[in-house]
């Protein structure tokens, strides 16, 4: 009883972890960017398979979650489970450890962990995973359900189950990669107020606090000390006091979290540097064209959008990209590239704003048809 529940437990984990990055494979790509880049592992080579390597970790922690889910093959997939499990738990210590890649993706942009909460997870999965293995080391002295001649008559029924599992989420990732995710995780949904949101964000900002190094230079102790309790004991700044700031070890610390969202990262600015953003959501009807790899984009394509968004009368337009002359005929807007990709997955896309709500974005090449 209790290993069958903890087995149903880890492998529902698996799968809905799997789930959340197979729906949007294109994101989780861009995380695996991350980890290829210079910054943290320096295997720049890698980027251009990032999605490649995206499927196939996807596909193996789905697979493996079904596998586990239908106790088929036990063996073997508490086995390699354990293997992905150690391979995750060393990314993400060297994530949480180095402070290199903030958010590791483990579950998209369903559910976000801190690093060192990623580690915490794979660390108590990993050992989940090793307690069921030796509850079930009996079992793995039968023969294989699959052995010639051998395989029994009821796991036809869990091999249909595995098989149409397997099908649907083959259809998921593709629909994913082709068009964009068929569930949307991430802050710029359609229907989210990019004002409002704007407004949450000034309202409860991070809340940051400097700590002095303070070195007593009597008794040569050293003491962290926050600006306002230094304000307040007028021991370390009296005349005579021993205590001494060291130069150049002040610390600012996140004392306090605001108000979280991605929105935060929405600043749209024109190629002189201006801030258009206030503008774009205050606007009864915005437009904006993005590409995050404009160099990517056939000028036809770039062609036949600046057609279209040109004969919408009264809307306000820009070209958002991270080259300022990617765009012809409609002005040209600088953003991030980073920020751009958490919007949307395709490239080029159109985001339709109404006084700052999203209330449209679809890839450039539906948005023409």
């Amino acid at each position: 009883m209790i290993k069958g529940l903890l087995r149903f437990i880890i492998a529902v984990i698996f799968i809905l972890s799997g789930f959340v990055k197979a729906v949007d494979l294109v994101g989780f790509s861009f995380k695996m960017e991350e980890y290829f880049s210079p910054s943290v592992f320096n295997m720049a080579f890698l980027e251009k398979f990032a999605l490649l390597f995206s499927i196939i970790v996807v596909v193996l922690e789905l697979f493996l979650g079904f596998l586990l889910l239908l106790k088929l093959k036990l063996k073997y997939t508490l086995t390699a489970l354990i293997a992905l499990c150690v391979f995750f738990g060393f990314l993400t210590f060297y994530s949480a450890y180095f402070n290199v890649v903030t958010d590791c993706g483990c579950f998209g942009d369903a559910i976000k962990f801190t690093p060192w909460e990623s580690f915490v997870k794979d660390i108590v999965l990993l050992a989940g995973l090793i307690i069921l293995f030796v509850l079930y080391r009996k079992e793995f002295r039968k023969k294989d359900a699959y052995a010639a001649g051998n395989q029994p008559e009821n796991n036809k029924f869990k091999l249909i189950i595995l098989g149409i599992l397997s099908l649907g989420m083959m259809v998921i990732m593709a629909i994913g990669i082709i068009n964009e995710p068929i569930i949307d995780f991430r802050d710029y949904k359609i229907g989210t107020d990019l004002k409002a949101e704007k407004a949450k964000i000034k309202k409860d900002p991070d809340q940051y606090k400097t700590f002095y190094s303070m070195k007593n230079s009597k008794t040569g102790e050293v003491i962290k000390v926050n600006s306002d309790d230094y304000v307040n004991e007028t021991k370390y700044w009296e005349e005579g006091s021993p205590w001494k700031i060291e130069d150049g070890k002040n610390e600012s610390k996140l004392v306090k979290e605001g108000y979280k969202s991605e929105i935060v990262k929405f600043k749209i600015e024109d190629p002189t540097g201006n801030d258009l953003t206030d503008g774009i959501i205050n606007a009864p009807k915005a437009i904006l064209v993005f590409a995050y790899h404009p160099k990517e984009v056939s000028p036809e394509l770039i062609q036949k959008v600046e057609a279209k968004v040109n004969a919408q009368k009264g809307a306000v337009v820009y070209g958002v990209s991270t080259d300022q002359t990617t765009f012809k005929t409609i002005k040209n807007a600088m953003m991030d590239g980073t920020a751009i990709k958490t919007i949307a997955r395709s490239n080029p896309f159109v985001l339709t704003l109404e006084n700052g709500k999203i209330v449209d974005k679809q890839p450039a090449k539906y948005y023409v048809d």
